[in-house]
Order: structure tokens, then sequence, then C-alpha cells
């Protein structure tokens, strides 16, 4: 760890004095000026480079350190000069026209390009990893597809089969080009091809001290046949048990109807869950019907609130079953443009969710019947960018606006009330200013004219334009939340450890209902590589403030802040998670909290994320 976090200062302070280089997006580059940006940018590449070379053939610690670990040959990166750009209706002159042919290639994980089907695999790891791999059938990357031979090609349907190919966990690229020398007036041939990542993969962890340990399995394209399977196990916990247990399997599009089947089961000491699900949802713009069909069992423990003078925390069971059921349909609005698709729709939705309690830890939980309706305006389309999540691949970035309107009724044993909520998200992408997503949401309960378990939720996320220097790259993330929770029960509390608020913070005894948080980061994308790994690095700081009460402010207490850097190490033709290390400074503890001012640790999951404009199912505004 602690090499891990001295290379981490040295690729920040290589990029830090060469902060002052302004390079323009290259899609704004004109043909005369880009020789000079391109000089400009493989001489910081080649400087850097050289420098941490030099420093790798030294005889010090550093020196071996760096040798030992970087990779100075970066790998080819496909389609390196992609601009972003819209996914738009590249092929409407073919709308209507029969497909006459429509030819597959299905690319193994290491070695190929689906840019270039040329390259095959020259090295010796490369032809190892794909004999171990499972290559996906031509038929079930045709089953993907939205078009079928010998029909009429409606629009849409090439880029939209595009994006859902790319979006398939085990593919991690797709190209579908109409063959423009084949193609009538009539008629067209359609070539598909489609690259692997390795299906297979996992992750763990161990800690020395204490013995404790984490194995977790995956394979994401069990015998090329799409099926997800995925299993951990956890040893060497304190109590009540030594173990932990969880397996998941998902099955999706079956008989090419894009319903996805999944299968649950937890087994941890302090909770545990048995689910099995059915559902359908809004994959594409042109879908008229999603649905969903639900099971699940459940024991979980429920964290009391606590009195003045608790000093140590109290829980409650919660054991019930659920079932839910719900059915979206959309609707388009007319096009007298036979070649242009309109991509705005209005969804209607219902929902009827049924919850049956063995257990409770306060008289706030009943038996009930929550039935749903709402009515949703959704207007989405995509681009095509890299290195905003991704360390290289074909990154869909969603775009548009999401409008819905929920209302309901809950009749129960005890009492029954009536539901109301609304929400709003807007996303907007452009390659001067980069990407930016605003989200505002309310909903609350309504019994005997009191209006109860409300919450006003609000987000904003901006991630800056791709700043380069040859093949270095850095963005900017910023990130701000707000969650009001109104006239919510005494157990309901809201925390700021991990991905609430504070990447690294972990107190059971902050808690609040109402919570503001602001997360920035500065992500580096290097060409340098650990063993075909990526690397980042990245700095960040994020602050949060708590209050509790109907009428408190979050601001007028000390917001609870934490400082950082890290890296990251991403292969994007396996299916590991990214390996992440961070070391964060907290300046101010939680009470009664082993907690130290630094800590370093680890994590697999990402901070941030993109939000769809995919219309999903009728719910109660979340506030967790």
């Amino acid at each position: 760890m602690l090499r891990a976090c001295l290379l981490c200062l040295l690729l920040l302070s290589a990029s830090i004095g060469q902060a002052q280089v302004v390079v323009p997006d290259t899609i704004q580059v004109l043909p005369a000026d880009t020789t000079k940006v391109d000089s400009v940018k493989q001489s910081f590449n080649d400087n850097v480079i050289e420098n941490l070379k030099k420093m790798s053939e030294r005889k010090t610690i550093m020196g071996k350190l760096l040798k030992s670990l970087l990779d100075f040959d970066p790998a080819d990166e496909e389609a390196t000069r992609m601009n972003a750009e819209l996914v738009q209706k590249e092929y409407e002159k073919h709308n209507y026209k029969i497909v006459r042919n429509i030819d597959i290639l299905t690319l193994d994980a290491f070695g190929y390009s689906v840019n270039d089907t040329s390259r095959v695999p020259d090295s010796f790891f490369e032809k190892l990893g794909n004999s171990l791999h499972v290559k996906t059938g031509r038929g079930e990357v045709r089953n993907k597809l939205l078009f079928r031979k010998h029909e009429p090609l409606e629009p849409l349907d090439l880029i939209e089969s595009e994006r859902l190919l790319r979006q398939t966990r085990h593919l991690l690229d797709a190209r579908i080009v109409v063959n423009e020398q084949t193609s009538t007036n009539d008629s067209v041939d359609v070539f598909v091809v489609t690259k692997d990542i390795f299906s297979l993969g996992g992750s763990g962890s161990y800690s020395l001290s204490s013995g404790k340990g984490r194995v977790t399995l995956r394979e994401l394209n069990f015998l090329g046949q799409a099926h997800q399977v995925e299993g951990t196990y956890k040893f060497n916990l304190d109590r009540p048990r030594p173990w932990e247990a969880a397996g998941f399997y998902t099955i999706e599009n079956i008989g090419r109807t894009y319903i996805t089947a999944d299968v649950a089961y937890v087994d941890q000491n302090y909770y545990k869950e048995k689910s099995l699900s059915l559902s359908r949802n809004f994959f594409t713009v042109n879908t008229k019907y999603a649905g969903a069909v639900n099971v699940s069992w459940i024991n979980d423990r429920f964290q009391l609130p606590l009195a003045p003078d608790d000093t140590v925390l109290r829980y409650g069971n919660v054991n019930f079953n659920r079932q839910d059921v719900w059915l979206g349909r959309s609707l388009k609005f007319k096009s007298y443009n036979l070649g242009y698709e309109p991509r705005g729709r209005i969804i209607l939705g219902s929902r009827v969710i049924n919850t049956n309690y063995s257990a409770t830890p306060t008289d706030n939980f009943q038996d009930n019947t929550l039935l749903l309706g709402s009515v949703g305006y959704s207007i989405r389309k995509y681009y095509k960018d890299r290195y905003l999540f991704g360390f290289g691949r074909t990154e869909d970035i969603p775009v548009g606006t999401l409008f819905s309107v929920t209302g309901g009724y809950q009749e129960g044993d005890i009492w029954d009330r009536t539901y109301l909520g609304t929400s709003l998200s807007v996303a907007r992408y452009g390659p001067g200013f980069g990407y930016l997503f605003g989200r505002a949401g309310y909903g609350t309960y309504i019994r005997d004219d009191r209006w109860e378990q409300g919450v006003l939720d609000v987000e904003a996320l901006y991630i800056t334009r791709l700043a380069e220097w040859g093949d270095w790259k850095l963005r900017h993330y910023v990130l701000g939340r707000g969650t009001i929770g109104i006239n919510r029960y005494p157990e309901e509390l809201l925390f700021i450890n991990n991905e609430s608020g504070i990447r690294g913070f972990r107190s059971d005894m902050v808690r609040g209902t109402r919570r503001v948080s602001l997360n920035y980061e500065a992500s580096l994308y290097t060409p340098l590589s650990l063993l075909g790994f990526r690397l980042a690095t990245f700095v960040f700081a994020d602050v949060a403030w708590l209050s509790t009460g109907n009428q408190s402010n979050p601001f007028t207490d000390t917001p609870y802040q934490s400082y950082g850097i890290g890296f990251r190490l991403r292969n994007e033709f396996l299916s590991f998670s990214t390996i992440q290390v961070t070391l964060g400074y907290y300046p101010q503890l939680p009470p009664n909290s082993n907690m130290r001012d630094f800590r370093l640790f680890e994590s697999s999951s990402e901070y941030y994320d993109f939000r769809d404009f995919q219309f999903t199912r009728p719910g109660v505004a979340d506030y967790y």
C-alpha cells in the first residue's frame, strides 16, 4: 500500500508541473493546426515517460519500485481520436429498406479490435487468454438486434442495437455498419462485429491482522449463453457467526423478449434475502411495454434511534415477505415524416406492492398493500465518448429529460393513507463544456390531513471536458446532493458513510434527518499499465452536513470532511472490478469511533455514475 501511495504522489506531481498547458478539444482543431497541437501533446507525453524511464534505471528504492511496477509500453487504444459525437440517425437514408443479409462477427477478448478486424493476437498470453475464454455465440448477438432479416429496417434500430450490445456486461464494444457498396434503393446488407471481455473474473481481500477475508467469483457469459453467475464468501468474521455467503444468477433476454430473470440468495449475519424476479424495462425509445414481477423474503436488522444518554447502538429486527408487480405502456407522438422517429414518449405505469411482516422493530411497520399509478414524459438520446468512467472503452452518455408524477393509496391493517410524488431530471452534454446532470424530486404520504414520511431530494453532477497532454488525460468531477426529510419516523435517519456522503467515512453514530454533501475529484488517466491494468490517479475532497428535526438547518454545525489521494487499476478486457486504493484525511472524527484522522482503504465500487432517462416503475421517493 505504501508503494502505491508513493507512486500516486509521483504521478500527481508530474501532472501538476504541466498544469498551465491548454489544448483545445480535438473536435475543434482545424487541420492546419493539427501538427502543432499534436507536437505539443507528444512532447509532454515523451518527456514524462522518458523521465520515469530514467528514474526506473537508477539503483535507488524509487527506481527499483518503478521498474518492478510499471510497463512503459502503453497498449494501443482503439479509436484513440474518438471525438464526442451524438448517436444520431446516421443511416436514415436506409430507413424502411428490407434487411437482405446480417453478417455477425464475434471476437475474443484479447488481441482483436472492432475498428480493425484484420488485427489478430500476436503474443503467447493473448492466445492463452483466448483459449481459456468461451466466446459469445452469434445467436446471442442476433437475439440482441432490434432488426431482423427479410424485414423492413425501422428508424433508430441500427444505433439502438449497437448501444444495447455495448451495454451488455460480457461485451467490451460493438459496431454495426451498413455495407454501402451492396446497398440498393430497397434493400441493405448489415455487418455486426462485437468484442468480448474475459468474462470469468472475481475479486477478494484479506487482512493479515484480523484474518478476515472475502472471495468473489463471477462468470458473465456462462457457457457462452449470456447467463451471469456470481458468488461471494466471507470468512473469519468476529460474530455472531464466522462466515457469510451470497449467490446471484441472471438470465438476460429470454427467448428474444428482453425479459430478464434474476435469482438472489444472501445469507449474512444481519441480513438474509431470497428473491426471484422477471423484468423487462423500456430498453429502447421504441419499447411499448415494460414491467416486472418480484417475490422476496427478507430478514434485516434495523438500527433504532438513540436516546440523549445512549452510548451504545440499539437494534431491532424486521422480517417480511413482499410481492411486487408493475406494468408500463409507452405512447409515442405521431410523425408525418417517414424518415424521422420522434424520441419523446408519454409513459403510463401502475404498480401493486403487498408487504407482510412477521417481525417489526416499532409500531410504525404494518402489513399493507400499496397501489401506485404514474404518468411521465421521457426524451432521451446518447453521445459516444471515452474516459468518463471507463479507461478507454466506448461509453454511451445518456442525455435528455424525464418528468413524472406519481399518486397512490396504501391500505394497511392499522391505518390507510395517500401518496403523492413528482420528479424531474435533465442532462446535457457537449464536447466544449462536458456533462451536466440535474435532478429534483419530492414525495410524501398524507394521513388524516397530516403529511408524513416526506422527502425532498436534489442532485447535480458536472463532469468537465477531457483535457489531454499526449496520452495523459484529465477530468474533473463535481457532485452536489441534498436530502431533506420531512416528518420522518424516528427510526428513519440518514448516514454520510461512503457513497452516502464522504468516501471512507464509517460511523453508525453520525446520523440525521437532513443531509447536504459536496464531492470533488480530479482524475488523471495515465498511459502506464501494471500487468495489463491501466493506471489512473486521483485527488478528492468531500464535505457533508447533517442536522436533525423538521426545522433544522444542516449548515449550522461544522461539516464532516475528507481529503485524499489514490489510484485506480483496471483492465477493460477483464471482468474484474476496478482496483482502487485511497489514502484519506479526516479532520473531524465521529464520536465513539475507532476511526483515525488518516485512513488507507481499498474499494471497487464507482463513486460517480450516469443516470439514464428511461422510465422505470412507479415508486415511493427514496430516503437513504
